[in-house]
């Protein structure tokens, strides 16, 4: 069960995503041209949904996954062209209009739903893969595991997240970021030590039959994530 400071933070980004920053996204995530910094983050980004992409399987027909803070729908839609039912589910009612706007040409062999909610609603069902890109990297690890955990439970065979790995690198870079706009600021996320996120995914009990497997840092400018997938024994 996540904690109440996760749900703090959960209303935070919320007004974030869908009352403050709502068209920014709406441009990073599109054709559009954007900043120079934008433009870091936006090839990050792609570099980042690519690879989570290439850890499931090419044929995804029959299969069900959970976009797990989908966003504007981007890995949704891929994974549906590959054949995946899929539930895209997202905090901010704003760039789910987004993300239906631009499924509304989407004719792959799969299917979308995209939802307003919590990615943790057990109503949701099971999965055979999850995969959370960017979606928990502005909550403490501790916060992080208990929602890898819930999802766990509801998952067969795959978890795929993102986190902020603690660098100095990107602890100054994201010292260095105050000093810009605010248009070109992004929330602020939590930089998390693998070691420590490690440990704590080795202790949570429902995560005992569940282990990291694959790993991969993209770092593009004024993005930097770290991928992870978590994979059933």
């Amino acid at each position: 069960m996540p904690s109440v400071r996760y749900q703090v933070r959960r209303g935070e980004l919320l007004d974030y995503f869908d009352r403050t920053a709502l068209r920014a996204w709406e441009r990073l995530t599109s054709d559009a041209p954007v900043s120079g910094i934008r433009a870091t983050v936006r090839a990050g980004r792609d570099a980042m949904r690519a690879r989570l992409l290439s850890w499931l399987p090419a044929d995804l027909t029959g299969v069900r996954l959970l976009d797990a803070g989908c966003g504007t729908g981007a890995l949704a839609l891929e994974a549906a062209r590959r054949g995946a039912q899929v539930v895209a589910i997202d905090i901010s009612p704003g760039l789910i209009d987004v993300a239906r706007s631009r499924a509304g040409e989407h004719s792959g062999a799969g299917g979308v739903e995209f939802l307003v909610g919590d990615m943790c609603d057990p109503a949701l069902g099971r999965f055979h893969h999850v995969v959370a890109m960017d979606s928990l990297i502005h909550y403490q690890a501790e916060d992080t595991v208990r929602v890898l955990a819930g999802l766990a439970e509801r998952t067969s065979r795959s978890i795929s997240f993102t986190f902020a790995p603690r660098t100095p690198l990107l602890t100054a870079m994201h010292a260095a970021g105050r000093l810009f706009p605010q248009k070109d600021r992004a929330p602020s996320i939590v930089p998390v030590a693998e070691a420590a996120l490690r440990r704590l995914i080795a202790h949570e009990r429902v995560l005992s039959d569940i282990e990291p497997a694959r790993q991969h840092r993209v770092a593009s400018g004024f993005y930097t994530s770290e991928a992870m997938e978590l994979r059933r024994r």
